[in-house]
């Protein structure tokens, strides 16, 4: 089967991309203008930067003196490829510091490490998972969301289980889930990453757990082939909460199962954003051919998230008018200039080439 043709006898394809390109632009996203793209840092350079690391009585110094802002030089140096003997030293200083400008050297060393191949948060992130004030300790486990370590799982198990802030819980579990898909497709043995998966599905089962934890214990499981999958996702579905629907919807789109491609297409239209997003989403994740309609007037839209997401489904997905459609997006953006949508667009084209080929395959 190919994804040429769209089952949708009222779709007129010409219609639609005369629509796109007559619709107006969206909102340029907003860029962080302290550090540059990742494609504009030389290699070379950064390399240079990091072989001039910040000496522990710099770093002690930058703490002593940070404020709320972007976190200086000497900080984002300096807190790269930590020893555990410099741990320890620049420790005390570092909790000594008021949590709101801990937070906002965390956020800072989070968009360091978006931007730059060459820093290692690793072992202050580790630490901090330790710190005393809650939001830190969501920052330490989003700074450490590439980590693979069973020493980092092990600890996202304590946390989850037993941290007494509920958002570091619920951040724990959703960072477990990275862990179970791991063990799913042979990247750990499940052996080892069995304590996680127990966890999660033991705290989606117990009924005191607050919703937001249970939402996330959800959409961590679903990243593995357990039996008790289906089930939780239909329970979570008929829960009244729309924000345990909408983890329904996340959790449906991990799965890659197609029997459940009509609730994404019934909820592709829910009037409640949060649920349309992981609809779209999903769609592409399930690369639902009937969706390409809707997920192309999503496009058109102003809600910029939503149209990002219907583009990577769009890729996904792939096929002619998929593809036709990519391709009008991007010549648009082109003229505005918007080179976020652009880098998003270059992407799902890619990936709809990718699948296009793929579903030519006569195996």
């Amino acid at each position: 089967m190919t994804n040429d043709h769209i089952q949708d006898d009222n779709f007129d394809e010409d219609a639609l991309i005369e629509e796109l390109l007559a619709v107006e632009g969206h909102d340029a996203a907003v860029v962080e203008p302290d550090l540059p793209p990742v494609d504009d840092i030389d290699i070379e350079t950064e390399a240079a930067r990091l072989q001039r690391k910040p000496d522990d009585n710099a770093v002690i110094r930058a703490l002593r003196e940070a404020d709320e802002q972007f976190p200086g030089k000497a900080l984002v140096d300096g807190l790269s490829d930590l020893s555990y003997e410099q741990m320890e030293a620049i420790r005390p200083t570092w909790q000594s510091v008021a949590p709101a400008i801990q937070r906002a050297i965390m956020r800072g060393l989070i968009s360091s490490a978006e931007a730059s191949i060459h820093v290692d948060y690793r072992r202050f992130g580790i630490d901090a998972l330790d710190g005393d004030d809650p939001r830190v300790r969501e920052h330490a486990i989003e700074l450490l969301w590439e980590d693979q370590s069973l020493e980092v799982m092990y600890k996202l198990i304590r946390m989850a289980e037993g941290d007494d802030n509920r958002d570091v819980r619920a951040a724990a579990l959703s960072s477990l889930g990275r862990y179970i898909l791991m063990g799913e497709v042979g990247d750990l043995s499940p052996e080892e990453t069995r304590n996680a998966e127990e966890t999660v599905i033991r705290i989606w089962q117990n009924e005191s757990s607050d919703l937001e934890v249970k939402r996330r214990a959800l959409e961590a499981i679903a990243n593995c082939s357990h039996e008790i999958v289906p089930h939780a996702i239909q329970q979570a579905y008929d829960n009244p909460s729309s924000e345990m629907r909408a983890s329904a919807i996340f959790a449906i789109g991990r799965t890659a199962d197609k029997r459940w491609q009509d609730i994404v297409m019934a909820e592709i239209d829910n009037p409640e954003p949060a649920i349309r997003y992981e609809a779209a989403r999903a769609a592409g994740e399930l690369a639902l051919v009937e969706s390409v309609p809707r997920l192309a007037e999503m496009t058109m839209e102003d809600d910029r998230e939503l149209t990002l997401t219907a583009i990577w489904s769009l890729g996904e997905i792939g096929g002619r008018t998929a593809m036709q459609i990519l391709e009008t997006l991007i010549e648009k953006a082109e003229d505005e200039g918007d080179d976020d949508m652009i880098d998003a667009l270059e992407d799902a084209i890619g990936n709809a080439t990718l699948a296009s080929e793929l579903d030519d395959l006569d195996f």
